[in-house]
């Protein structure tokens, strides 16, 4: 397979600190082989989130307010690298979400590495509070996925399936392992979801991460801002350093699991 290489440099160079040997001013196919997938025929499951040194998950109410520009190189190499972003429904309403449309240069990234052009954008909603006529549906390059539950309502079902898939996993409560399984379906094993807490949490509680990037933005927000996940965990969920990404003062943390998943739960 050609590979085509797409030399962009930012503003703020991106170096890898750890680990050795260092390297000084990624370009973005050195950045996308930080990042890269070991094996993509195996389903994994990818959160990357942007957190202040305090722990807050936003800034004035939103994630964008921790955001920089190296972060923003990083988020957009992580969705050139994925087979469906995953976004839970108040994630979209607050952060604003549009359309997701990748750029040029990852679209023909893409082309070379056998993806197609564009990866797949999915909702989770419970309660399918989504606007059919939004620009996230209307304006997609590909269809749309909306994850939801049984019990939600059926007219509002019927009002998203004429823009999107609609599939139900679980009745009373979002299923984890099931929506994996139903992504895996279509062809959708690379997982990248950004968040939110709550969606962090729920699949946390299931044991379906394999992977947390963790950009650590150079701020103390103090307050009372969400941590980047909600719930409860009945024990914790040990992860390896795979790398630090430096730009400036802000890190760029990838970690991976280490732990085997607990008996009696299926691999997804």
């Amino acid at each position: 397979m050609r590979a085509i290489t797409w030399v962009i440099m930012a503003d703020d160079p991106i170096s890898r600190a750890w680990p050795p040997p260092a390297v000084a001013a990624l370009d973005d196919d050195q950045l996308a082989k930080c990042y890269a997938i070991a094996d993509r025929g195996k389903a994994s499951v990818r959160f990357n989130f942007v957190s202040s040194i305090d722990g807050a998950a936003t800034a004035d109410g939103l994630s964008g307010g921790l955001s920089g520009k190296a972060d923003k190189r990083v988020f957009d190499i992580l969705r050139r690298l994925c087979d469906v972003v995953l976004v839970g429904a108040g994630t979209l309403r607050a952060e604003g979400y549009g359309a997701m449309r990748l750029d040029e240069p990852s679209v023909q990234w893409r082309r070379a590495n056998g993806l197609a052009d564009q990866p797949v954008f999915a909702i989770v909603s419970g309660t399918l509070g989504l606007d059919a006529a939004s620009a996230v549906f209307t304006e997609a390059p590909v269809r749309a996925i909306v994850v939801t539950i049984g019990s939600a309502g059926s007219a509002r079902k019927e009002a998203l399936s004429r823009v999107a898939d609609v599939v139900a996993c679980g009745e009373e409560k979002l299923d984890s392992r099931r929506m994996l399984a139903e992504l895996a379906k279509r062809g959708l094993r690379q997982v990248l979801s950004e968040g939110g807490p709550t969606l962090f949490g729920t699949l946390l509680e299931a044991d379906c991460v394999d992977e947390v990037c963790l950009t650590l933005s150079p701020l103390v927000a103090a307050g009372d801002a969400p941590r980047i996940a909600a719930g409860a965990l009945h024990e914790s969920r040990r992860m390896a350093l795979h790398h630090v990404l430096v730009s400036d003062s802000t890190l760029m943390l990838r970690y991976r699991r280490t732990q085997a998943i607990p008996n009696g739960l299926a691999a997804h």
